[in-house]
């Protein structure tokens, strides 16, 4: 098998091209197609700078190659800061005075919460890229919202296949007390559970996102003697617990599975602080060895002078998700949109992906390994993909949990 930096290089060439070519030119009488964009910019930049970036270049790449239906596409962004009310705010003027065609965007679950109900109440799609609470397409599902990344269901069934192998069976949690958090410690406790009826939840501790206090609530978790912790913190309040937790002994003592502390975005935080051995989802971006990667990669370096992240996978491929329903519809009208993006197979750096139309999760997938330190730097060792598809639940568990009117 060839080596990242081999399969880079091979592609170095028609990815500079393809980034240098002259914009196609459009017919001037044809409106641009517009998306408006969301995002917590201001609130959680570590993320949403390279997912910026990300959408970037697939906007950049789009309108070389000549646009979408004839025309250009223009897509106008927002800065929600990490409040409901601001993103509606937003999702309001975009729709009314920019006459956007999509909405597109959204970082945490109850953002994105609330653009789904507007994008119901108000007949409007809405690519959700990132939150990732189960209920914007279980329980609040509606017809005009879709999903692109893998669900904290999805991705608490990753982790879940591990920790069913570890021998603790006394269990703690630690994770933000607000709808993502909520949703992922459900959505263990129930897969666990159901793989190791043995296990129990011995602690919770639910720190206000932005503001664990990591003493208070490490001496509270580990009072309840647990074998193992369930983990759900990230940004500032993952790196907070890892230090604490280093300085106390408790990493790499007790075993910990952790939702998204593999990604770049945290472990560029963490350092050398990494801690060993835990067993979490992220994104082993400079050792995964596919052409699809590959040219990503290159075509991101090129353009940003960085390497690409999460974030950067995740903008890229909501616009790539976006276009190719515009190609299948032939249209920007929201209904035929819909009809579209239902089963939807489209491309990202990760793979094929498609929406299943039953509730309308992508079936975009997550690297699940473990956390080591090579070089002074945080990276995940014994990794694999999980194809999304693989860790949904069936179409009778949907089907009871997802309003009726969601799937006409």
């Amino acid at each position: 098998m060839k080596s990242v930096r081999t399969v880079f290089l091979t592609i170095a060439v028609s990815g500079a091209l393809l980034l240098l070519a002259p914009a196609a030119s459009f017919a001037q009488s044809a409106p641009p197609i517009k998306i408006g964009e969301i995002n917590s910019y201001s609130a959680i930049p570590q993320f949403t700078q390279p997912y910026r970036q990300g959408w970037e270049l697939a906007v950049d790449e789009i309108n070389a190659s000549g646009g979408l239906l004839g025309r250009k596409v223009e897509v106008i962004a927002r800065d929600d800061a990490g409040k409901p009310e601001e993103a509606l705010r937003h999702a309001v003027e975009l729709t009314s005075r920019e006459k956007v065609d999509v909405l597109a965007g959204g970082f945490l679950s109850n953002v994105g919460l609330a653009l789904a109900d507007y994008a119901q109440k108000n007949k409007r799609l809405f690519v959700a890229s990132e939150p990732l609470t189960d209920a914007i397409v279980w329980d609040k599902g509606n017809r005009y919202t879709f999903r692109l990344r893998p669900s904290t269901y999805m991705q608490a069934a990753m982790l879940v296949e591990e920790a069913a192998k570890l021998p603790a069976r006394r269990w703690a949690t630690i994770a933000p007390n607000y709808e993502y958090g909520q949703s992922a410690v459900a959505s263990f406790k129930e897969l666990l559970k159901a793989k190791r009826p043995d296990v129990e939840f011995v602690g919770e501790a639910w720190p206000a996102q932005g503001k664990l206090d990591a003493g208070s609530t490490l001496t509270a978790i580990m009072n309840s003697k647990p074998d193992a912790i369930f983990n759900v913190t990230f940004a500032a309040d993952l790196a907070k617990l890892v230090r604490e937790g280093n300085q106390r002994g408790i990493f790499p003592k007790i075993p910990v599975v952790s939702m998204l502390s593999g990604e770049p975005e945290y472990l560029e935080m963490l350092k050398d602080e990494t801690p060993k051995g835990w067993i979490v989802t992220g994104y082993p971006w400079d050792q995964i060895d596919t052409p699809a990667h590959a040219a990503f990669a290159t075509h991101y370096y090129q353009k940003f002078h960085e390497n690409p992240k999460v974030g950067s996978v995740v903008g890229y491929a909501t616009m790539q998700a976006i276009f190719a329903a515009i190609k299948k519809a032939g249209s920007t009208d929201n209904e035929k949109l819909v009809t579209a993006m239902r089963g939807l197979k489209f491309s990202t750096p990760f793979g094929p992906a498609e929406f299943r139309a039953i509730d309308q999760q992508s079936t975009m997938g997550a690297y699940v390994g473990k956390l080591d330190v090579r070089g002074g730097k945080g990276t995940m060792v014994q990794w694999r993909y999980d194809d999304g598809k693989n860790y949904m639940p069936t179409d009778a568990y949907v089907r009871a949990r997802r309003p009726a009117e969601a799937m006409k």
